[in-house]
């Protein structure tokens, strides 16, 4: 079993301008690449975790979603990065049409359970990094050893174990601790 970090994607990994569903809406943020190669460096899975509502509200379709999670993997891969794996949620309670009743979509840990089963990962070792309250509370679901809130809602009350600006801050704060517990 092996450590691993769960991101969170729109406010982590790229901008989050609402519904992200094609490449031309998709902005990288800065530093992500090379902080994520840092991560598995060390040792670490990376996995994203997404809920995309905009595919049960048909803003863009599951082709949409995954024609775009190809090409973040291949801007990671020319990075020099694997991403361990990509997991979506596409439901929304409040639009019919897909099952409202999914144990995927965040707060509830279906995502992170199901990476973890799928990938030999040890949750009590592992991260999560998110930017909104519902990605914490997954990660607390999930077991996970420690949870990091990134962005503009850091400054929300909500129990976690670090916030910070970006996800290279994160990345900082995980190795140092990652290294405390190899001591």
């Amino acid at each position: 079993m092996r450590p691993a970090v769960f991101l969170d994607r729109d406010g982590v990994i790229n901008r989050d301008t609402g519904y992200v569903g094609f490449i031309e809406e998709c902005e990288i943020l800065p530093g992500v690449v090379e902080a994520c190669r840092r991560l598995a460096e060390a040792g670490f899975a990376l996995v994203i975790v997404t809920n995309q509502s905009g595919i049960a509200r048909q803003l863009y379709s599951e082709t949409d979603f995954q024609t775009l999670t190809a090409w973040m993997k291949q801007q990671f891969l020319d990075g020099g990065v694997s991403l361990t794996d990509v997991y979506h949620c596409p439901h929304h309670p409040d639009f019919d049409g897909l099952d409202t009743r999914c144990d995927c979509r965040k707060p509830k840990p279906g995502m992170l359970l199901r990476g973890a089963r799928e990938h030999h990962i040890d949750l009590s070792s592992s991260y999560l990094v998110g930017d909104r309250i519902s990605d914490m509370q997954a990660g607390q679901a999930a077991g996970v050893k420690a949870t990091l809130m990134v962005g503009e809602l850091r400054h929300a009350h909500q129990e976690v174990d670090w916030k910070g600006e970006d996800l290279p801050a994160a990345v900082e704060w995980i190795l140092k601790d990652s290294q405390k517990m190899a001591n």
